[in-house]
């Protein structure tokens, strides 16, 4: 008698956000963005605009984080991340050398980052950083560890405006 595996991944990711879900509580607003990783952050901004025609509305040179981002609005309020490295050593380059282009994280908006980050790590979760970190037009933001939510790389954002 064998054993049957393929459903185990999805079963515990889906527990995991269950989990994440149940500890963010009061705090959780919604998806904020998705990020993708892309080599060339022109070249992503043209496909994505041609083919959806979604058009940019934030861009910037995050240093500290080594990349170079742009979002894109959909209607109803959800953004995608575009993220090209500016060198080698950023993580975007360090995770497109080791999957390729594509999804990168999944980013939950939340009322408050430091009840959000409290509220993760007292249900056992751990985060990237021990202090949030400024993000996307100054929005405060912080990771939870992709091993503790079924494999996602799973992103908490306080919006400047909250």
């Amino acid at each position: 008698m064998f054993l049957d595996l393929a459903g185990i991944r999805p079963m515990i990711a889906r527990i995991a956000m269950v989990n994440l879900s149940a500890a963010l509580g009061g705090t959780l607003l919604g998806i904020d963005h998705v990020g993708l990783a892309v080599r060339d952050l022109d070249e992503a901004i043209a496909r994505w605009s041609q083919t959806f025609g979604l058009e940019v509305s934030h861009r910037e040179i995050n240093e500290s984080q080594g990349i170079e981002e742009a979002m894109l609005d959909l209607a109803d309020g959800t953004r995608l991340q575009l993220l090209a490295p500016l060198n080698s050593e950023s993580t975007i380059a360090k995770f497109l050398e080791r999957s390729g282009e594509g999804m990168q994280q999944l980013a939950f908006r939340v009322t408050n980052i430091d009840e959000a980050m409290a509220n993760v790590l007292s249900a056992g979760m751990r985060l990237i950083y021990p202090e949030s970190r400024v993000g996307t037009a100054g929005s405060l933001i912080n990771f939870v560890h992709p091993k503790d939510v079924g494999g996602v790389l799973v992103e908490l954002v306080q919006p400047v405006d909250h």
